[in-house]
């Protein structure tokens, strides 16, 4: 047997919310530039899309934390396994998520980043899942608020599959 799927989200639905973000930050950002911080793996497809429909100048960095090790619940100890190329002292940046979950990794990596100067520092996550917060976290732009449920598709993934799904699908997973 196999993963049973169910889509939440449409690659249509998805592509109109995302269009809507890139305009509301365009609106924020006219006149200026604005650093995408694209967090890997998960985001590597909404921050591309994001950034095609954002009309002010763009530059792209890409930061990849962890806080679960190989572990499906997280441990709270969050590492940077990949740190920015160039400093931000100074810039706009705009930190691109997938899914904000229990907060801790945004909120340990929002102060790190903090910490480094930039002229202003915002979070856009494509989901947001609420009811598992553990630390709050301000997400300025936000694509859709979801339940608890297990998802996957659009760059999340289940034991790296499903990444590459052009939509968002709730994954029972198979209990052989």
């Amino acid at each position: 047997m196999a993963d049973k799927l169910e889509v939440l989200f449409s690659e249509e639905v998805i592509t109109e919310k995302i269009r809507e973000l890139g305009a509301i930050i365009s609106k924020d950002f006219d006149g200026q530039e604005v650093t995408l911080v694209c967090i890997l793996k998960g985001a590597s497809m909404f921050t591309c899309e994001l950034a095609k429909r954002i009309t002010v100048p763009v530059k792209f960095e890409f930061m990849q934390v962890s806080s679960y090790g190989n572990e499906t619940e997280s441990s709270g100890v969050v590492k940077i396994l990949q740190d920015l190329d160039e400093p931000i002292r100074g810039k706009n940046v705009l930190v691109c998520e997938d899914i904000i979950d229990s907060g801790r990794s945004m909120h340990y990596l929002l102060e790190v980043l903090s910490g480094r100067g930039p002229a202003s520092l915002k979070l856009c996550s494509l989901l947001d899942k609420p009811d598992r917060r553990v630390v709050d976290v301000k997400i300025d732009y936000k694509g859709f608020t979801i339940p608890d449920k297990f998802i996957v598709g659009y760059g999340l993934d289940y034991a790296q599959k499903y990444r590459n799904l052009p939509y968002i699908a709730e994954v029972t997973p198979d209990a052989q």
